[in-house]
């Protein structure tokens, strides 16, 4: 544990830690975004060039809400953005305490990976959308557990002093069997804050809603359905 940071994140993993949109337009999304969330100042990070694209990470407490967008031709995400026929939900990130036996669960479900990454502070491992429906999910393991890589240098040793108080407290998907998406997310990480939803067609698969604690009302970026936690 880092001095003075609370390293409370550990005793609620896995933890929905980051969602990711992914949109046409990235500066279009982020002024969407800092007019209805009022997030600011979001960590751009080079390290996505690797796919292909270009983001924002913005902080929600200690939670992290994305938005990618295609930089070049011939990408998933706008492959993605192609198939829900514009702006859409696109990744879950859960942060759980042990990568490696996460992984060895995956396999075990026939889980297929499409990317891992083991660095001296954080392990990611994204999985193959056709085997967990509804969203591509990763899981990833910080080594200091209030800490998050991915959204810059702020949280390399864990959480900075300033950070707001409206965070992401659970997701709404949609794809065509609730039942099967339900079971699988559940196998691979146990029970987490994702209600599963039938939706019209194969193209209509994706996130749907995502609960915030501290904000009141309702809003929509990029085609999906921000509002504050009912329950």
């Amino acid at each position: 544990m880092v001095p003075g940071h609370n390293d409370g994140v550990s005793e609620a993993v896995p933890r929905l830690r980051q969602v990711a949109l992914v949109a046409r337009d990235l500066d279009a999304a982020c002024s969407r975004i800092e007019a209805a969330l009022g997030a600011r100042d979001p960590f751009r990070d080079p390290g996505v060039g690797e796919f292909g694209l270009v983001n924002a990470v913005y902080e929600l407490g200690d939670t992290f809400l994305e938005v990618v967008s295609p930089a070049r031709e011939g990408t998933t995400a706008g492959r993605y953005l192609e198939r829900r026929g514009g702006d859409a939900g696109y990744m879950a990130l859960f942060q759980v305490p042990d990568t490696a036996a996460a992984r060895r669960r995956a396999a075990e479900l026939g889980v297929r990976t499409v990317w891992t990454i083991d660095l001296p502070d954080i392990s990611g491992t994204h999985l193959h959308p056709r085997d967990v429906r509804g969203a591509i999910v990763s899981f990833d393991t910080p080594v200091v557990p209030a800490s998050w890589r991915w959204a810059g240098p702020r949280w390399i040793e864990g959480p900075p002093a300033d950070i707001g108080t409206v965070s992401i407290a659970g997701l709404h998907v949609r794809v065509l069997d609730p039942d099967a998406a339900r079971q699988r997310w559940h196998d691979l990480f146990g029970p987490q804050p994702v209600v599963f939803a039938t939706a019209n067609g194969p193209d209509h698969e994706g996130i749907d809603a995502v609960e915030l604690d501290g904000f009141d009302g309702e809003t929509t970026i990029c085609g999906v359905t921000f509002r504050g936690r009912t329950c």
